[in-house]
Parts: C-alpha cells; sequence; structure tokens
C-alpha cells in the first residue's frame, strides 16, 4: 500500500508541476553573479562565528533586493523574509557560511590567502568544503525570487547559518543555536530545503537520500595521564604516547570487531594527538581528539559505551590513567520520506531524470539535522566535479576544488522547490 500511495504522489506530482514557472532568463542574468559572488566569499574565509564580514555580505545583497533582514542570529548569523503577494505557507532554505582551517594548496585567481587564530595556533583559513558555494547558491535565489514576489504564494524564509563545522571550544553555534533562538518561528516554518555541493559528483547531477541521509557525529577528548622521564630511561616513567597508540589500536576494534556493519556503517577516527615538546623526554601526558559518524542512535550508544569503558582500562594496564569526553556535535540528516515523495517531481524536471539519482547513506554529517529534527526538511547533494573528468579532491582537503558551471543548477533546483511546495495543497 505504501509503495501504491508514493506512486500516486509521484503521477499527481509529475502532472501538476510538469510545466513549473519559466524563470529561465532570471536564471540566465543570475549565473555569473553567483559566480562572482562565490569567488570573493572563497578568497576571503572566515572561520566558524567569525563569518563577520560573509554576515555582512550576505545582510547588503538581502537588503539591496528589498527582503527583511535580521542579523546576528547565532552570532553571525543572517536570516532574510521574503513574503510573497498571496498569502500561503513558508518555506525555509538554508545555506551554511563557515570555512575551514585549511591551507589552500590549489593554484586559482582567486585562492585564499587567509589566516587566522584556531585553537591557539596559527592556520590557513580555505572553503574546502564547498561552503562558499552553498552561500553564492542561496544569495542567488533569493535575488530571482525576489524578482517574483507574484509567484510566491505564502512566505521564503532565507537562513544564512554559521558555524556549521562547529563552534570553537567553550561557544554555542549553529543549526542548534538557530533553532534555540527561534529561528524557525515568526513565522513559523512548515519545511525547510537545504544542498550540499559535491566534489566527487558531476556537475549537471543531483543526488539524494530518503530517511537517514547523513550520519550524526560527536567529537571526543581523550586526556592521557603518564610520568615524565627522560628518552633515554623509559623505565622511569609512563608513556602517554605509546598508552596513547595503545588506545588508538583498540578503538579501531569496536568498530572492527564489535559494531554490526551489516545494519549501518560507524566510523571512529583521531584527529588530533598533541604531546610532548623535546624528542628526549618522555612527556607526561597527551591528548587525543577525534570524531564517531553513526547512522543509528542504537549503535551510538554501543560505541560510547564501550569508549568509555576501553579509554580508561587500557590506560591503567599500561601503568597511566585516561579520561575521555564525548560531545555530541549532530544528529542523523533525516529527510521526511513524504517531503521526498512531493519534491521529487520538481527536482527531476529541473534536472533531468536521469541526472537525479538515489544513492547510499554517507558518514558525512550536517547540522543541518537540527532543523529536520523540528520541521519536514529534505537535504540533497549538487554536483560540483567537472563533467567528463573522474579526477576530484576530498572535502576538508587543501587541493578541494568545485567546478563554477554546476552553482546554477543548485539556484534553479532551491528556487522551484520553493515555488512547488508553496503551490501545493497539503
Amino acid at each position: 500500500m505504501k509503495k501504491l500511495i508514493t506512486i500516486f504522489f509521484l503521477l499527481v506530482g509529475t502532472i501538476v508541476l510538469a510545466q513549473g514557472t519559466d524563470l529561465s532568463n532570471d536564471y540566465e542574468l543570475i549565473e555569473g553573479k553567483v559566480v562572482k559572488w562565490r569567488r570573493e566569499i572563497h578568497q576571503n574565509p572566515e572561520l566558524s562565528n567569525r563569518e563577520f564580514k560573509t554576515a555582512e555580505k550576505i545582510a547588503a545583497h538581502l537588503k539591496s533586493l528589498g527582503i527583511a533582514v535580521q542579523t546576528g542570529v547565532a552570532h553571525t548569523g543572517v536570516v532574510g523574509i521574503l513574503k510573497g503577494d498571496q498569502p500561503g505557507k513558508v518555506v525555509a532554505l538554508r545555506a551554511d557560511i563557515d570555512a575551514l582551517p585549511v591551507t589552500e594548496r590549489n593554484d586559482l585567481a582567486f585562492k585564499s590567502t587567509v589566516t587566522a587564530e584556531f585553537l591557539g595556533e596559527q592556520v590557513g583559513v580555505m572553503h574546502a568544503c564547498g561552503h562558499d558555494t552553498h552561500t553564492a547558491i542561496l544569495m542567488g535565489v533569493a535575488e530571482v525570487l525576489s524578482k517574483n514576489k507574484d509567484k510566491i504564494k505564502g512566505t521564503v524564509k532565507f537562513i544564512f547559518q554559521p558555524a556549521e563545522e562547529g563552534a570553537p571550544p567553550g561557544e554555542e553555534g549553529g543549526a542548534i543555536m538557530m533553532v534555540k533562538e527561534g529561528v524557525l518561528k515568526a513565522p513559523d516554518v512548515d519545511a525547510i530545503f537545504g544542498l550540499h555541493i559535491k566534489s566527487e559528483i558531476p556537475v549537471g547531477v543531483i543526488r539524494y537520500k530518503s530517511g537517514g541521509a547523513m550520519a550524526a557525529a560527536q567529537r571526543f577528548v581523550i586526556n592521557v595521564k603518564g610520568k615524565q622521564s627522560h628518552g633515554s630511561q623509559p623505565w622511569l616513567g609512563v608513556d602517554p604516547i605509546l598508552i596513547s597508540a595503545k588506545i588508538i589500536d583498540g578503538l579501531q576494534t569496536i568498530i572492527s570487531r564489535e559494531s554490526d556493519l551489516t545494519n549501518e556503517a560507524a566510523v571512529i577516527s583521531v584527529g588530533k594527538i598533541k604531546s610532548g615538546v623535546r624528542f628526549n623526554i618522555i612527556p607526561e601526558s597527551a591528548e587525543l581528539i577525534g570524531t564517531i559518524r553513526t547512522l543509528d542512535y542504537d549503535m551510538q550508544k554501543m560505541i560510547n559505551q564501550r569508549m568509555e569503558e576501553m579509554v580508561p582500562t587500557i590506560a591503567k594496564a599500561y601503568g597511566g590513567d585516561a579520561t575521555i569526553d564525548i560531545q555530541t556535535m549532530t544528529a542523523i540528516t533525516n529527510n521526511d520520506p513524504d517531503l521526498v515523495v512531493k519534491m521529487l517531481p520538481t527536482m527531476q524536471r529541473v534536472g533531468g531524470m536521469e541526472n537525479v539519482q538515489i544513492q547510499k547513506a554517507i558518514t558525512g554529517a550536517e547540522d543541518f539535522s537540527y532543523f529536520q529534527e523540528q520541521v519536514p526538511g529534505f537535504f540533497f547533494f549538487l554536483g560540483g566535479m567537472t563533467a567528463g573528468t573522474t579526477e576530484s579532491f576530498p572535502h576538508h582537503t587543501p587541493d578541494f576544488i568545485i567546478d563554477d558551471s554546476g552553482l546554477i543548477l543548485g539556484v534553479k533546483t532551491l528556487a522551484e522547490m520553493s515555488l512547488d511546495y508553496l503551490n501545493m495543497d497539503d
């Protein structure tokens, strides 16, 4: 029965939305602007909760379009509210605006040379995850829709979100803070859409998954306490670096030997180790920082429990002590199945049936999930790899690169999804 209902919605949606709204001229006029904005933002990246100039640029653009603007939301977030000429529902569109502590290695004309302080260290700053493209795309959508208020049956809320990559330690931020501050209220949002550019998906392709699409993310910090000694006399001390290595090795057995990976994928990764100051001194302590990714909350609970048991036990076995602190960063990104069914005809019309593809869940994470915990949401992936090539560089790396020619499809898809959703009778 559920399958028949899904087919019915698809058929009805295809018939109702087959013609869409002809905004082709508006899209043609906006494409060059979107690319220009993206390159400007790419060249001037800012870290989480520090997106001051980016926020100013967004706010100025929205105000120039006659859109009501709220600034300072969750520190540096910007929200625009566009009321259509006809009453109706409220749809929200979200873009993340922060960059990463990565030093760019590309030779682009608009390469970032920005540096900033991150966790007490001077680092390069780069839009190494494509948030610059998301921001520019949503700025483009705002301009297109602001010129077509007569076609909007309801209200569009543009959410430019800071700190998707995580607020600095000791600070709040991101989607969860925006939700706390009422970003989905006044007016109350009925549904929310978002996208993420992907360097390994060809330009012109859109991929999506109904239900759980991206993993929940957790951050963990392990502090290991040993006993300092001269490097030539390790028997007089307790080596926290050795203990750290044993802990890392042990944690991986939770995934390889204790997690039912036929159920869902799970990952434990250590991304930072800090210990010692000199080659011939065994230090007193070590710090390990890493991430846990899960697509099932029962698996997450088991993994957390085993890590909390294993870390101090391994340290004790080698004569030291260790503590672990686990902090939840994002929930599972869960695409509302009914909303996916309703909006799929729009995506297929805009992108072409053959270019809108189903994908498996991924272990990347998104705090867009916190919006989805409050209202139905649909988060999808947009191709950013040059068509006809197979080479791409992963997100969060110095060589990450996106083909600007893929951005206009993002503008078209979000704009058309907004108009079609607002014109649907629930």
